[in-house]
């Protein structure tokens, strides 16, 4: 069995076993209620994630927008959810058309950012990232939406010039964002939808598209000297990356009552944790990522009960992390205790 095949195995299988854990736990009643709460966002940061290794991985362009995408993902499949929740009433259909809305819209605003964007390369492209998801934060703050009898209204900033009728719904109010979003995403749908983004990701990276993206990664000049198009490939990583960051952001809006883009949901802090979870996890490590996603999603609630220690034993566990991963003598030691379990399992082999 090739080594990428293998991997790929153990990463879907470990998520399996996961899952069935954890569904046995619930079951039992074994699990707490706050930890059943943290299901949904640690499938959510997950898959943002492995967007995000995507492009910062393979395509080797750094990206603090990820929020960004996540946002327009989570807006734009809660959008349809409320204009089609009269409509259908099977509530699996509708976050199946929520997701379709939020993945598309994703993907469209990764293609229109990423034709002028990845022009750019390094800390530029960040800060340029990083402004898209600003922007589109504040868009979504000075939107008005509204439904009623009379056909649809829209207004920007002032939404008191829109002119509505008593039986008037509201689809986006400004700041206060969507309300009354129907909870359709569960552990479930989580995990169905990182095994579908799993899928993609290794399919694109071991396929010839992939190797491109990653000759263009390593040097751009000698990709570009063998007639590969550039620019074809970056924009395809990229908005690929940002489509899944979109299914994230579904995900992340139907697991709440209310949806407003305040910084703490999209703002700059919430890239930049993502980036945690994949410098963390290891760049170019899908595996990684999804476990750095969960440990530090789970590991401020676990330490909750140390009260002012919490967040001071949260840091030394993302040093010792990052240590692990990246110091030159740990990963030399990684290297010769994974050459001994090789050497002693084709032993036992024989």
């Amino acid at each position: 069995m090739k080594k990428k095949t293998k991997d790929q195995l153990i990463t879907i299988g470990s998520i399996a076993v996961l899952y069935l854990i954890v569904q046995i736990l619930v079951k039992t009643g074994n699990m707490s209620s706050l930890m059943q709460g943290l299901l949904v966002p640690m499938c959510t940061y997950s898959l943002v994630a492995i967007g995000l290794n995507l492009c910062v991985g393979y395509l080797g362009e750094l990206s603090i927008g990820h929020a960004g995408f996540m946002c327009v993902g989570a807006f734009a499949g809660a959008f349809c959810t409320k204009v089609l929740q009269g409509t259908i009433e099977n509530g699996t259909l509708l976050f199946v058309f929520a997701l379709f809305a939020g993945i598309l819209a994703a993907a469209l605003s990764g293609f229109l950012i990423g034709v002028p964007v990845l022009r750019l390369r390094g800390d530029y492209l960040a800060i340029v990232t990083l402004a898209f998801g600003e922007i589109i934060k504040n868009i979504i703050n000075v939107l008005y939406v509204a439904k009623d009898g009379n056909g649809w209204h829209f207004a920007i900033s002032d939404a008191k010039s829109m002119s509505l009728a008593e039986d008037s719904v509201w689809l986006i109010n400004g700041a206060k964002g969507i309300t009354k979003v129907p909870r359709l995403s569960g552990f479930t749908a989580g995990i169905i939808l990182i095994v579908i983004a799993l899928f993609v990701v290794y399919n694109l990276v071991n396929s010839r598209s992939g190797r491109a993206v990653m000759a263009i990664r390593d040097n751009r000049i000698a990709a570009e000297s063998v007639g590969i198009n550039i620019t074809k490939y970056k924009l395809m990583a990229f908005t690929i990356s940002a489509a899944i960051a979109g299914a994230g952001g579904v995900l992340y809006a139907h697991n709440l009552s209310t949806l407003t883009a305040t910084p703490a949901n999209f703002g700059y802090n919430m890239s930049i944790m993502i980036l945690v979870f994949v410098v963390l996890g290891g760049i170019g490590s899908f595996r990684g990522s999804i476990i750095a996603a969960v440990l530090l999603t789970l590991l401020p609630e676990m330490l909750r009960g140390l009260s002012d220690y919490r967040m001071l034993i949260y840091s030394i566990v993302l040093i010792l992390m990052m240590l692990f991963n990246w110091a030159p003598k740990c990963i030399v030691w990684r290297q010769r205790l994974a050459a001994r379990f090789q050497k002693k399992t084709t032993k036992e082999a024989v």
